[in-house]
């Protein structure tokens, strides 16, 4: 945006006698904000049309897309992994994804004034154009498009065993098909996704924050108080050959590195937020930040070490912790208890799409005011939207297996997670050589990217060696 050319840039101005006022007034300046950069295109735009976020917003974000399905499966790492190893795994993914985090939060305003609201937008101005956008725009399309593919699955699925236990046999709804509950979710998606602005979502994702903690908590605190299950096991399964116990170490680190997805809308949700030079936004967001994952810790370890607990071995490798219960606790629970938590998970998909889709959103957006340089009309948004909800949906029928990929997923975000924040805090903030900041950025950096390279091998090999169902149109 262009401003037009300061009056006290004159030759006055510059004089001795002037510049105590000049100074006064860049004061004056200063106290009200930054010199930010504002770019008119950032008030089209679903991530940025709204500046009026909180810390609380900030919290209810941040839990609707921090806890959801990929928790469920966590006690599958630690059928690897054992006990101790799986714990210890847990805690160093933990802390070194909120390490990361607060890198991020850091890097969202520039010192020039421009705010990265956008996580491709940083990537791009650490790496370059062309470099950043080969680094980070595959990874963060596939966390964005993929979760809400995933979502539909979950959603539908679990909306089926909803009214299956509610209505049972008798009730007309039993009739539909697995790909007609997929089509009714995404109807409620697409009509919730109406909402304009990453802002105006916060009540969804306070409603999602909510639905996550309680299904997470019913979940583990039914499973324990049933106790373990008859000749449970905590040892690896034996019978392998060495590579293969390899790979498939590789492959439960994968689905801890896939637990802590989200990193990719952690700057997109600070860009909600108001900043001045009082009250930056990296301070709003990082109380947001503390609160929330004090509230995920508090429903992932939990959920992972009671959930192994409880099923050892036996945990269902489709669907983790909700199959398990179901399955296991499906006569000796409430069934009130049962539906409830099966209501919860399809009220928790709904609202994690919203979020989820956003980055989508913003940039097919992005694309029609960039080239008519106008805001996107509303019918075209509406039609965007719903194109999506239509393609995500296809995709869900086409692939049905795509939530056995965990694994996978964990592996191909890993970098987007634990590698190019400490990346882009070297390139940006320029750390002294060899200082301790220094060498810790660049060791956790190679690290994740090692890691994920192994990682996405090893969840290769692992579907080679162990097999899951492929069937493509055929939820």
């Amino acid at each position: 945006m262009s401003f037009p050319k300061s009056p006290f840039g004159s030759r006055f101005m510059n004089t001795p006698l002037a510049s105590p006022m000049k100074k006064a007034i860049e004061n004056i300046f200063e106290e009200v904000g930054h010199f930010t950069k504002f770019d008119p295109q950032d008030d089209w735009l679903p991530i940025t049309a709204c500046r009026k976020g909180n810390a609380y917003y900030a919290a209810f974000h941040l839990l609707c897309s921090g806890i959801g399905f990929q928790a469920l499966v966590l006690p599958l790492a630690f059928t690897t992994l054992g006990w101790s190893w799986g714990i210890i795994c847990l805690c160093v993914a933990f802390t070194w994804q909120l390490y990361t985090l607060w890198l991020l939060i850091q890097l969202h305003e520039s010192d020039s004034g421009v705010r990265h609201s956008r996580y491709l937008k940083l990537a791009m101005a650490a790496f370059g154009e062309k470099l950043g956008k080969i680094m980070a725009l595959l990874p963060i399309q596939y966390l964005s498009a993929g979760t809400c593919v995933t979502l539909i699955m979950i959603g539908g699925g679990t909306m089926k065993i909803f009214f299956q236990i509610m209505c049972g046999d008798s009730c007309s709804l039993h009739q539909l098909k697995t790909i007609e509950w997929y089509l009714v979710f995404t109807v409620a998606a697409i009509l919730l996704a109406q909402l304009p602005n990453l802002n105006s979502i916060a009540g969804v994702s306070l409603i999602g924050a909510i639905t996550a903690v309680s299904y997470c908590a019913m979940i583990w605190i039914v499973s324990v108080y049933h106790g373990r299950l008859p000749n449970v096991s905590y040892e690896p399964p034996r019978g392998q050959s060495q590579a293969t116990r390899i790979f498939s170490v590789l492959n439960a680190l994968g689905i801890i590195a896939f637990a802590f997805r989200g990193h990719n809308l952690v700057l997109e949700i600070q860009g909600t937020i108001s900043s001045d030079s009082k009250n930056p936004s990296r301070l709003a967001m990082w109380k947001g930040v503390m609160f929330a994952y004090l509230v995920i810790a508090f429903c992932l370890f939990p959920l992972a070490i009671g959930g192994y607990w409880a099923y050892g071995n036996l945990i269902p490798f489709n669907g983790g912790m909700l199959s398990a219960l179901q399955k296991y606790h499906e006569h000796d629970t409430s069934k009130f208890i049962i539906a409830l938590t099966s209501l919860l998970v399809v009220i928790n998909s709904l609202s994690s799409f919203q979020i989820y889709a956003m980055p989508v959103f913003d940039n097919l957006e992005f694309r029609y005011t960039s080239k008519w340089n106008k805001p996107c009309p509303r019918w075209l948004r509406i039609a965007f939207r719903g194109l999506f909800g239509c393609l995500a949906f296809f995709i869900s029928v086409a692939l049905p297996f795509l939530p056995s990929l965990a694994g996978l997923i964990g592996g191909v975000a890993l970098p987007i997670t634990l590698a190019y924040p400490c990346f882009m805090w070297i390139v940006i903030k320029k750390p002294k050589k060899h200082s301790t900041t220094w060498y810790l950025n660049w060791t956790l950096g190679a690290i994740g990217m090692i890691l994920s390279v192994l990682v996405v091998t090893g969840a290769i090999w692992s579907m080679v060696a162990i097999g899951i169902p492929i069937h493509f149109f055929n939820p």
